[in-house]
Protein backbone atom coordinates (compact mmCIF):
# COMPACT_ATOMS: atom_id res chain seq x y z
CA UNK A 1 0.00 0.00 0.00
CA UNK A 2 1.32 3.46 -0.87
CA UNK A 3 0.68 6.93 0.57
CA UNK A 4 0.64 10.24 -1.33
CA UNK A 5 1.94 12.95 0.99
CA UNK A 6 1.75 16.16 -1.06
CA UNK A 7 -1.15 18.02 -2.66
CA UNK A 8 0.20 17.90 -6.20
CA UNK A 9 0.61 14.14 -5.91
CA UNK A 10 -3.00 13.76 -4.74
CA UNK A 11 -4.25 15.90 -7.62
CA UNK A 12 -2.21 13.92 -10.11
CA UNK A 13 -3.52 10.63 -8.68
CA UNK A 14 -7.11 11.87 -8.91
CA UNK A 15 -6.54 12.95 -12.51
CA UNK A 16 -5.24 9.51 -13.44
CA UNK A 17 -8.21 7.77 -11.77
CA UNK A 18 -10.69 10.15 -13.40
CA UNK A 19 -9.11 9.62 -16.81
CA UNK A 20 -9.31 5.86 -16.34
CA UNK A 21 -12.97 6.03 -15.32
CA UNK A 22 -13.81 8.29 -18.25
CA UNK A 23 -12.04 5.91 -20.59
CA UNK A 24 -14.00 2.97 -19.18
CA UNK A 25 -17.29 4.83 -19.53
CA UNK A 26 -16.46 5.81 -23.08
CA UNK A 27 -15.61 2.23 -23.94
CA UNK A 28 -18.94 1.05 -22.54
CA UNK A 29 -20.87 3.80 -24.30
CA UNK A 30 -19.19 3.39 -27.67
CA UNK A 31 -20.32 -0.15 -28.31
CA UNK A 32 -19.93 -0.98 -31.98
CA UNK A 33 -22.67 -3.60 -31.93
CA UNK A 34 -25.42 -2.86 -34.46
CA UNK A 35 -28.75 -1.90 -32.90
CA UNK A 36 -31.85 -3.65 -34.22
CA UNK A 37 -35.40 -3.99 -32.96
CA UNK A 38 -36.87 -7.16 -31.47
CA UNK A 39 -39.20 -7.27 -34.48
CA UNK A 40 -36.19 -7.37 -36.83
CA UNK A 41 -34.56 -10.14 -34.80
CA UNK A 42 -37.81 -12.11 -34.77
CA UNK A 43 -38.29 -11.73 -38.53
CA UNK A 44 -35.06 -13.63 -39.19
CA UNK A 45 -36.35 -16.76 -37.47
CA UNK A 46 -37.90 -19.47 -39.59
CA UNK A 47 -41.52 -20.01 -38.67
CA UNK A 48 -42.01 -23.15 -36.61
CA UNK A 49 -39.42 -25.09 -34.65
CA UNK A 50 -36.55 -26.55 -36.67
CA UNK A 51 -34.55 -29.58 -35.59
CA UNK A 52 -30.77 -29.53 -35.29
CA UNK A 53 -27.84 -31.35 -33.70
CA UNK A 54 -27.95 -31.82 -29.95
CA UNK A 55 -31.61 -32.77 -29.71
CA UNK A 56 -33.21 -36.11 -28.92
CA UNK A 57 -36.23 -37.31 -30.89
CA UNK A 58 -38.77 -39.94 -30.01
CA UNK A 59 -39.55 -41.77 -33.25
CA UNK A 60 -42.74 -43.80 -33.14
CA UNK A 61 -43.39 -46.22 -36.01
CA UNK A 62 -46.92 -47.45 -35.40
CA UNK A 63 -47.27 -51.23 -35.05
CA UNK A 64 -43.47 -51.57 -35.26
CA UNK A 65 -42.12 -51.64 -31.70
CA UNK A 66 -38.62 -52.65 -32.79
CA UNK A 67 -38.28 -49.44 -34.83
CA UNK A 68 -39.75 -47.17 -32.16
CA UNK A 69 -37.33 -45.46 -29.80
CA UNK A 70 -35.45 -42.33 -28.78
CA UNK A 71 -32.57 -41.21 -30.97
CA UNK A 72 -30.03 -38.39 -30.75
CA UNK A 73 -29.59 -35.95 -33.60
CA UNK A 74 -25.87 -35.99 -34.24
CA UNK A 75 -23.31 -33.62 -35.72
CA UNK A 76 -24.57 -31.88 -38.83
CA UNK A 77 -28.16 -32.63 -37.92
CA UNK A 78 -27.94 -36.32 -38.88
CA UNK A 79 -30.37 -38.89 -37.46
CA UNK A 80 -29.40 -42.57 -37.44
CA UNK A 81 -32.18 -45.17 -37.21
CA UNK A 82 -32.19 -48.99 -37.41
CA UNK A 83 -32.32 -50.39 -40.97
CA UNK A 84 -32.00 -46.96 -42.62
CA UNK A 85 -29.11 -44.93 -43.97
CA UNK A 86 -28.41 -41.78 -41.89
CA UNK A 87 -30.98 -39.05 -42.54
CA UNK A 88 -30.19 -35.34 -42.51
CA UNK A 89 -32.95 -33.72 -40.43
CA UNK A 90 -31.31 -30.34 -39.82
CA UNK A 91 -33.69 -27.39 -40.34
CA UNK A 92 -36.70 -29.67 -40.78
CA UNK A 93 -39.80 -29.68 -38.57
CA UNK A 94 -41.20 -32.80 -36.93
CA UNK A 95 -43.79 -33.40 -39.65
CA UNK A 96 -41.16 -33.22 -42.40
CA UNK A 97 -38.94 -35.68 -40.54
CA UNK A 98 -41.83 -38.09 -40.03
CA UNK A 99 -42.71 -38.03 -43.74
CA UNK A 100 -39.05 -38.53 -44.67
CA UNK A 101 -38.75 -41.60 -42.43
CA UNK A 102 -42.01 -43.00 -43.80
CA UNK A 103 -40.69 -42.67 -47.35
CA UNK A 104 -37.38 -44.37 -46.45
CA UNK A 105 -39.14 -47.26 -44.71
CA UNK A 106 -41.53 -47.75 -47.63
CA UNK A 107 -38.82 -47.46 -50.30
CA UNK A 108 -36.67 -50.02 -48.52
CA UNK A 109 -39.56 -52.43 -48.23
CA UNK A 110 -39.16 -52.58 -44.45
CA UNK A 111 -42.74 -51.55 -43.65
CA UNK A 112 -45.66 -51.91 -46.06
CA UNK A 113 -47.63 -48.83 -44.99
CA UNK A 114 -45.47 -46.95 -42.47
CA UNK A 115 -47.00 -44.33 -40.18
CA UNK A 116 -44.51 -42.31 -38.17
CA UNK A 117 -44.76 -39.60 -35.53
CA UNK A 118 -41.92 -37.50 -34.13
CA UNK A 119 -41.68 -35.89 -30.71
CA UNK A 120 -38.78 -33.77 -29.48
CA UNK A 121 -37.77 -35.23 -26.12
CA UNK A 122 -34.73 -33.02 -25.40
CA UNK A 123 -34.41 -29.60 -26.99
CA UNK A 124 -31.20 -27.73 -27.62
CA UNK A 125 -30.02 -25.23 -25.06
CA UNK A 126 -29.81 -21.46 -24.97
CA UNK A 127 -27.53 -19.36 -22.79
CA UNK A 128 -28.39 -16.34 -20.66
CA UNK A 129 -25.62 -14.33 -19.02
CA UNK A 130 -25.13 -11.09 -17.14
CA UNK A 131 -27.68 -9.44 -14.87
CA UNK A 132 -29.95 -12.38 -14.05
CA UNK A 133 -30.12 -14.26 -10.76
CA UNK A 134 -28.74 -17.54 -12.11
CA UNK A 135 -26.83 -17.11 -15.39
CA UNK A 136 -26.13 -20.26 -17.36
CA UNK A 137 -27.32 -22.81 -19.90
CA UNK A 138 -31.00 -23.77 -20.06
CA UNK A 139 -33.07 -26.12 -22.19
CA UNK A 140 -35.18 -24.52 -24.86
CA UNK A 141 -38.80 -25.70 -24.87
CA UNK A 142 -39.69 -25.11 -28.51
CA UNK A 143 -41.29 -21.70 -28.11
CA UNK A 144 -39.55 -19.18 -25.86
CA UNK A 145 -39.61 -15.42 -25.31
CA UNK A 146 -36.98 -13.34 -23.56
CA UNK A 147 -39.33 -12.89 -20.61
CA UNK A 148 -39.64 -16.67 -20.24
CA UNK A 149 -35.89 -17.10 -20.63
CA UNK A 150 -35.24 -14.57 -17.86
CA UNK A 151 -37.76 -16.39 -15.65
CA UNK A 152 -35.85 -19.65 -16.16
CA UNK A 153 -32.73 -17.83 -14.92
CA UNK A 154 -34.46 -16.62 -11.75
CA UNK A 155 -35.41 -13.14 -12.95
CA UNK A 156 -33.53 -9.89 -13.47
CA UNK A 157 -31.13 -8.51 -10.89
CA UNK A 158 -31.91 -4.99 -9.58
CA UNK A 159 -29.14 -3.63 -11.84
CA UNK A 160 -30.46 -5.14 -15.07
CA UNK A 161 -31.10 -3.08 -18.20
CA UNK A 162 -34.60 -4.12 -19.25
CA UNK A 163 -34.68 -2.01 -22.41
CA UNK A 164 -31.80 -3.45 -24.44
CA UNK A 165 -29.98 -6.80 -24.46
CA UNK A 166 -27.09 -8.26 -26.40
CA UNK A 167 -28.09 -11.24 -28.53
CA UNK A 168 -25.78 -13.63 -30.38
CA UNK A 169 -27.40 -16.15 -32.70
CA UNK A 170 -25.60 -19.16 -34.15
CA UNK A 171 -26.30 -17.83 -37.64
CA UNK A 172 -24.76 -14.39 -36.85
CA UNK A 173 -21.05 -13.66 -37.04
CA UNK A 174 -21.29 -11.22 -34.11
CA UNK A 175 -23.70 -10.14 -31.42
CA UNK A 176 -26.30 -7.42 -31.88
CA UNK A 177 -27.88 -4.97 -29.49
CA UNK A 178 -31.65 -5.55 -29.37
CA UNK A 179 -34.14 -2.81 -28.56
CA UNK A 180 -36.90 -4.37 -26.44
CA UNK A 181 -39.33 -1.45 -26.27
CA UNK A 182 -41.69 -2.47 -29.09
CA UNK A 183 -42.15 -6.24 -29.20
CA UNK A 184 -41.37 -9.41 -27.24
CA UNK A 185 -38.06 -10.94 -28.36
CA UNK A 186 -38.26 -14.57 -29.50
CA UNK A 187 -35.38 -16.73 -28.27
CA UNK A 188 -34.07 -19.42 -30.62
CA UNK A 189 -32.20 -22.59 -29.64
CA UNK A 190 -28.48 -21.88 -29.45
CA UNK A 191 -28.97 -18.17 -28.70
CA UNK A 192 -26.71 -16.44 -26.21
CA UNK A 193 -28.40 -13.54 -24.40
CA UNK A 194 -26.42 -11.09 -22.31
CA UNK A 195 -28.38 -8.88 -19.91
CA UNK A 196 -26.38 -5.69 -19.44
CA UNK A 197 -26.11 -3.58 -16.32
CA UNK A 198 -28.29 -0.48 -16.42
CA UNK A 199 -26.51 2.86 -16.02
CA UNK A 200 -28.70 5.58 -14.53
Amino acid sequence: MFKITNRSGIDAFRAVVLAALCGLAAACASSDLPLISAAQANSELTSGYRIDAGEKLKVTVFDEETLTGEYDVGFGGVLSLPLLEPIVVKDKDTTEVARLIEARLADGGYVLDPRVSIEIVDHRSFFILGEVTTPGEYAHNGELTLEQAVAKAGGFTPRADKHKVILKRQTWEAGRLIDLDQMALQVAPGDTITIRESFF
